[in-house]
C-alpha cells in the first residue's frame, strides 16, 4: 500500500461522509433518534461513534492510547457532531501531509476496551484501511436508514468518487 493511495481513499471517506451528512441534516430530531438496530443505536449515536472511532485512531497514529470512547452526553444537537466531525476531519488530513511512503509500515500500538490491560500492535496501513472500513460500514447502516425515510444520501460507492 502506498501514501497516494491511503490519502484516495481519506478523500473518498470525506466525500462519502459529506453526501451522507447532507441527508442527514434534512431529519427531525425524532427521526435521527429511532433506533436502527445495528447495535449502537440511533443515527445520531452512531455518527458520535464515527467521529469518536476516528479521533481514537488518530490520536493512536500520533502516539496516544486513548482510554476512553465520546461521551454522548457531550453532543447536544447534530450541529455539535457536525463541528467534532469537521475538526477530526481536518486532524486526519494534516496527519496524513506529514506521512511518508515508509511510515505507514510502522507499527501502531493501542489497547481496546474490550480487551484491558492487553496491547495490540498493527502497521499503520493496516490501522488506516480499518477506519475507512469501519466508517463505511457504519455510514451503509445510516444510509439504509436514512432511505427507509425517504433521505437516500445516493450512492455512495467508490467508482461513483472516482468517476466523479
Amino acid at each position: 500500500m502506498q501514501l497516494d493511495q491511503i490519502k484516495e481513499l481519506y478523500d473518498y471517506n470525506d466525500w462519502a461522509s459529506e453526501r451522507l451528512w447532507q441527508a442527514v441534516t434534512g431529519l427531525s430530531v425524532d427521526q435521527l433518534n429511532i433506533d436502527m438496530h445495528n447495535g449502537i443505536g440511533t443515527i445520531f449515536t452512531t455518527l458520535i461513534h464515527l467521529v469518536g472511532a476516528t479521533r481514537t485512531w488518530r490520536t493512536r497514529w500520533e502516539g496516544s492510547m486513548p482510554t476512553h470512547f465520546l461521551p454522548v452526553e457531550d453532543f447536544s444537537n447534530l450541529e455539535s457532531i457536525r463541528t467534532h466531525w469537521q475538526e477530526e476531519e481536518r486532524h486526519v488530513q494534516h496527519f496524513l501531509a506529514t506521512l511518508q511512503d515508509e511510515d505507514l509500515s510502522r507499527e501502531v500500538r493501542f489497547t481496546r476496551p474490550a480487551a484491558p490491560g492487553q496491547v495490540f500492535t498493527l502497521p499503520l496501513w493496516k490501522s488506516m484501511l480499518h477506519l475507512i472500513n469501519h466508517q463505511t460500514q457504519h455510514r451503509s447502516e445510516i444510509a439504509m436508514q436514512l432511505t427507509a425515510l425517504n433521505h437516500s444520501p445516493g450512492e455512495l460507492g467508490m467508482t461513483n468518487f472516482f468517476n466523479g
